[in-house]
């Protein structure tokens, strides 16, 4: 099954700690390259988390993002640092003494002290699995994804594959007619030269041309690429890189095919065997 390497997929949960949010985007690269935002708290999953992606996924430029949003703060979820209240106040306390009534502490001034109140930390080691489940999740979808944008690019293949086996069929329907054509036409050179011909010659003439002109192998392989292309696609594993292969081979083929090409028929056969492949080869660059 192909896979495209565009893709997009969101995976959101919460709970009473709050919510967790993964992101993943991935376009096409000729290798895996992953690259992970996690907030700093939670730097430790980076490693874990690129073990996920490597074990789904095989090709492709890969941005995840991992954002963690906690619950409001509650009264429970408040702590009072009352030591440090408690001497906050006693300094109040002596300040006013040395500098008159009216300049201590107000309540406000004391919570917005740094660290007189705290909100409570979620427990990282409570949510790592939740973080971890849905960043499985969100691979799972970004899969379907690439699956179903590989099943679309898999049809034009199919398509394209199929318009190629009608120009090799034209081809090789008109061998039998091209060698027709030159044998006749030598023989009609051969005519207006006033001396006879040596047959034997004339017949080893006629082998050296059609060895130019034959073009079997280079059919015979076109056919065999298509079909090994068929093949791939019920391959249950990444093919990216075997089908760019064929892709190559394909154009040498249609290149060797132009080369040897003796009429108009065959080369306009050629020509939209190249274009084909090329429209063939754009596609294949997108598959993981």
């Amino acid at each position: 099954m192909l896979r495209s390497m565009t893709a997009f997929a969101r995976q959101e949960q919460s709970s009473a700690w709050g919510t967790i949010t993964w992101e993943l985007r991935s376009v096409n690269h000729r290798y895996l390259e992953t690259t992970i935002r996690l907030p700093d708290a939670l730097r430790g999953l980076e490693l874990l988390a690129r073990e996920r992606i490597g074990g789904v996924l095989s090709r492709g430029k890969v941005e995840c993002a991992l954002k963690l949003q906690t619950a409001g703060a509650t009264a429970a979820a408040l702590t009072l640092n009352r030591p440090l209240v408690e001497r906050l106040l006693d300094v109040a306390v002596e300040v006013e003494h040395l500098m008159g009534p009216g300049t201590g502490l107000r309540l406000v001034d004391v919570l917005r002290w740094p660290g007189a109140v705290s909100e409570a930390e979620p427990d990282l080691d409570e949510i790592r699995l939740a973080i971890l489940d849905g960043l499985d999740a969100a691979l799972r979808e970004l899969v379907v994804t690439r699956e179903r944008e590989g099943q679309r690019t898999a049809e034009l293949l199919r398509q394209r594959c199929d318009a190629m086996r009608v120009q090799v069929e034209l081809v090789r329907a008109r061998r039998p007619e091209v060698l027709a054509r030159w044998r006749d036409k030598l023989l009609s050179r051969l005519a207006d030269i006033p001396v006879d011909a040596d047959t034997g010659r004339l017949e080893q003439e006629l082998a050296l041309i059609a060895q130019r002109l034959d073009v079997d192998e280079e059919l015979d392989r076109l056919d065999t690429h298509l079909d090994e292309i068929q093949a791939v696609f019920e391959r249950d594993e990444a093919v990216g890189r075997r089908l760019d292969f064929l892709m190559q081979e394909l154009n040498r083929e249609a290149n060797t095919l132009s080369s040897k090409s003796a009429d108009a028929d065959t080369t306009r056969a050629a020509v939209e065997l190249k274009v084909l492949i090329e429209q063939m080869r754009e596609q294949v660059q997108n598959i993981e």
